[in-house]
């Protein structure tokens, strides 16, 4: 790509002043306290709880992924992003009370209070394995591609560069430098993304606008507004040449009211590296505040990561694979003056994402496997330094597998899967163990060993769509739980069963209204787009 003078120096001054930044927050208030390093002293205000959650949720993974999917599937893909806003309020209202009250700092310390220790190190095996090995190496793999293409370098250049980057938030200053570098990081990514969107859509309307823009997309291209596919509906993939149905990646109402439910859950509500910052708020107000905050950010995410990629399969675009189709707008769209801003947005949503992610197997590695396992007397500097240790391990281990993710297809899709393969044990696992005194640690220990044997039968076995692999998956560990937590329990309700105070689940009229209203969107998106 070529770049004008300007939008260099944009892209090197903003990447510049966001390492100073992060290397100042972390050594504003040098501290060996575990709960600082690893939970930013629980001190967060609401909106740095929702800009931090959204930056460490849009990443290469969206905006690279989703929209090579938005190229391929259509609108549809922003299902994700849609139910999230959803998944969000049910988060903030049913679960966040019980982490707060309980004083978590990870979701493996929450399972070993209402199990035992076996399950909690079981989980945050899984945890740390599927963080290095499927998020932060994708995110090495989709950052790197992006890089390469727009500034032409080798793809390990780029991947080395994004994990420098990166590193000077996660492993020196904790999650108090992630967050407060998440906050800047948040505004340059809506931005950049915005602009890249109004410049295509202005493209594709011939200097109409942006509300024209889109009429264009609707009228040349509607197949790509269905939101709910069916088995016959079809697609030709730019990659290989095949016919491919999207209903095996968003099949049907599972998108609604299946499976879908089980990996936005589970993301939001048990993944480390996104509920640690509700964790860090100052209160539970300030949470529920700053996750319903990210729920309305939510609505227009699909506007800055999927219509760009719509707009590319309507150009035309000369790719070789859909996840080239956002380098591509970039490159050919985005004029002057605001392409530096647009490349940084994605270097901000790369960084931002790879620092939570390093920050999150830290703080599981340390607290929940080195200090219990290893090392139990550990002290609160010893964990510090542990942390930072592991944090830069986890980097470039992502580094050097990075690779390896270079023939997956649509990424976005692919992750999902991987990730899939996982979630509906974990989420049994947490839903029983909050809502069901009955569940025993016996039972959870059956459901964290047959989760991943479950899963990867389904796939191996089956031709179903992963989402409703997910559903049955969490189906049946459902009913191992229930059948075998009543073989083993000895008293009426397990002795560490969660005690759930009457109001616990009380939230504000503020809450409650911007539930209503952003219910009220996805209805009218889905009753327009159905």
């Amino acid at each position: 790509m070529e770049f004008a003078q300007i939008d260099l120096i944009i892209f090197f001054a903003y990447i510049g002043l966001m390492m100073l930044f992060g290397l100042y927050i972390s050594n504003r208030e040098k501290s060996n306290d575990a709960r600082d390093y690893f939970l930013a002293d629980k001190a967060l205000p609401w909106w740095a709880v929702g800009g931090s959650l959204i930056a460490s949720n849009i990443s290469a993974e969206q905006m690279i992924g989703m929209a090579g999917s938005g190229f391929t599937l259509g609108f549809a893909i922003s299902t994700y992003e849609l139910m999230a806003a959803a998944t969000l309020l049910v988060v903030a209202k049913f679960l966040l009370p019980v982490f707060i009250k309980n004083d978590i700092y990870t979701m493996p310390q929450f399972i070993e209070k209402r199990f035992d220790g076996r399950v909690r190190v079981g989980l945050a095996i899984f945890w740390v394995l599927l963080f290095v090995f499927v998020n932060i190496t994708s995110l090495f793999y989709l950052g790197g591609l992006a890089i390469s293409k727009l500034f032409g370098i080798g793809f390990m250049m780029a991947v080395v560069g994004l994990a420098v980057y990166s590193a000077t938030f996660s492993v020196f200053g904790g999650l108090k430098a992630v967050v407060w570098t998440d906050v800047v990081q948040v505004i340059v990514l809506i931005l950049g993304g915005t602009l890249a969107s109004v410049a295509i859509l202005n493209a594709v309307s011939d200097g109409g606008g942006v509300m024209a823009g889109l009429s264009v997309l609707l009228e040349k291209a509607p197949e790509k507004f269905n939101m709910i596919f069916t088995p016959e509906d079809t697609y030709v993939d730019i990659t290989s040449g095949e016919t491919k149905k999207p209903y095996m990646d968003l099949p049907g109402l599972s998108v609604l009211i299946g499976g879908m439910w089980i990996a936005n859950l589970y993301y939001w509500g048990f993944n480390q590296y996104i509920i640690q910052r509700a964790l860090a708020a100052k209160s539970i107000k300030e949470a529920q505040k700053g996750v319903a905050f990210a729920a309305f950010i939510k609505l227009f995410i699909p506007f800055i990561v999927v219509i760009p990629g719509i707009a590319a399969f309507v150009l035309s675009a000369d790719i070789a694979k859909p996840d080239e189709a956002y380098p591509w707008v970039l490159q050919n769209y985005v004029g002057v003056g605001f392409k530096g801003i647009a490349v940084a947005a994605i270097v901000a949503a790369i960084g931002s994402s790879l620092s939570s992610m390093a920050n999150s197997v830290s703080t599981i590695f340390t607290l929940d496997i080195y200090k219990p396992v290893f090392n139990k007397e550990a002290s609160q500097s010893n964990l510090v330094t542990m942390g930072k240790i592991v944090a830069a391990l986890s980097l470039m281990i992502g580094v050097f597998m990075a690779p390896a993710f270079a023939n997956l297809g649509e990424a976005f899709s692919a992750i999902q899967k991987y990730t899939g393969f996982f979630s509906p044990g974990i989420l049994a696992i947490f839903l029983f163990g909050l809502f069901w005194k009955k569940t025993t640690t016996q039972a959870a220990l059956v459901a964290v060993f047959a989760a991943l044997p479950l899963s990867w039968a389904f796939d191996t076995f089956t031709t179903l769509p992963f989402i409703d692999q997910m559903g049955l998956c969490f189906l049946i560990i459902s009913a191992l739980l229930i059948v075998v937590s009543l073989m083993t329990q000895s008293e009426a309700n397990d002795a560490k069963a969660v005690e759930l105070e009457d109001g616990i689940f009380n939230t504000s009229t503020a809450f409650n209204f911007a539930s209503l209203l952003v219910v009220g969107i996805l209805a009218c998106i889905y009753t327009v787009w159905w």
